[in-house]
């Protein structure tokens, strides 16, 4: 009889791990396509390729992450998704600033440095802010939404009137490199939604089952396994972009994908159910985000304000995240 019990145990943790492997896999290639088609679909509407830029650098790269967080929210896992937003910040700072800075240091334009990085640091107070009470409400989440809104509005303004606004260049150039026929482009971007629901789907089922079967909570799964997951297309992005001398967008990248997830992410999964942050979220979670949100900003800053991150600084970041990663888990353990 308990033979049977641990056939079945090991029958449900391996298909745990290939829904998990599988989702993450779909996830990653249908991101991709999903932003090259909704890029290439909105320049065929008439949009403003700055426009195009915002919405394809903020939502594109946050896609999964958002997808996942909805459903896990609809499905009754809320702390999967703040798990999944929180996590997904630190591994782009940590993970993937670090890796690619070691590969080629990141140069990082005065404009950055005045605006975005600072704007950075200040969404995720407000954020911490709203946690305090142990909740994100409707309202918390309403807030964080129209914070959202006011960003994208505010980062198209400012880039028409100051037309050398780094991250609005960084953008507009990420977007201009495809040319897909409007049929092709329709078609990407019903298949990339198509599968970003799947993988998300299956993803958030073999991770939860995991969770289940090791004894972790939703929101260690959400920071680890769901995170780096989510976080995949970022890394693959980067280090293309390294590879190419464009490394600089790496850095856009990032602050754009981390806006999204503290303002939409959570905010998408508030405004579907009211989420209860563990005292874990205050204690160990937030301060992560806001020290490396902080170390990246003196990083960037340097001893002069020189604007780069070198390859040692990058290194610090890698050793950071992989420090508190596996905190995370010998914790969980």
């Amino acid at each position: 009889m308990s033979g049977c019990r641990l056939d079945r145990y090991d029958l449900g943790m391996t298909l745990a791990i290939i829904a998990t492997i599988g989702g993450l896999a779909v996830l990653a290639w249908s991101a991709d396509k999903f932003v090259l088609g909704a890029a290439s679909v909105a320049r065929y509407l008439g949009l403003a390729p700055l426009l195009i830029g915002m919405l394809v650098i903020g939502f594109g790269t946050s896609a999964p992450e958002m997808v996942v967080s909805t459903f896990a929210a609809l499905d009754g896992k809320p702390e999967i998704a703040i798990g999944n937003a929180l996590g997904s910040n630190i591994v782009n700072i940590g993970l993937i600033l670090g890796v690619t800075a070691i590969v080629l240091p990141i140069t990082v334009h005065r404009g950055i440095l005045r605006k975005e990085l600072p704007l950075l640091l200040a969404v995720t107070a407000v954020a911490w802010l709203l946690m305090l009470d142990g909740s994100i409400s409707v309202t918390d989440a309403s807030i964080l939404l129209v914070l959202l809104l006011t960003f994208i509005t505010w980062s198209v303004i400012s880039a028409k009137t100051n037309k050398g606004d780094a991250l609005a260049k960084d953008v507009t150039t990420s977007t201009d490199r495809t040319h897909l026929s409007k049929r092709a482009a329709w078609t990407w971007l019903l298949v990339g939604l198509v599968l970003l629901v799947i993988g998300s789907r299956i993803l958030v089922y073999g991770a939860v089952e995991i969770a289940r079967a090791l004894g972790w909570s939703d929101l260690i799964i959400g920071l680890t396994v769901v995170a780096i997951g989510t976080s995949a297309p970022e890394l693959a992005a980067s280090l293309s972009a390294a590879r190419k001398g464009e490394n600089d967008l790496a850095l856009g990248n990032v602050i754009g994908s981390n806006l999204f997830n503290t303002l939409g992410v959570i905010g998408v999964a508030g405004v579907i159910t009211p989420i209860a942050v563990d005292t874990e979220v205050l204690t160990r979670d937030l301060p992560m985000v806001g020290a490396m949100t902080v170390l990246l900003v003196i990083f960037a800053w340097g001893r002069v304000g020189r604007g780069r991150i070198n390859r040692y600084e990058g290194a610090a970041l890698l050793v950071v995240w992989i420090g508190y990663t596996t905190f995370l888990l010998v914790s969980a353990g």
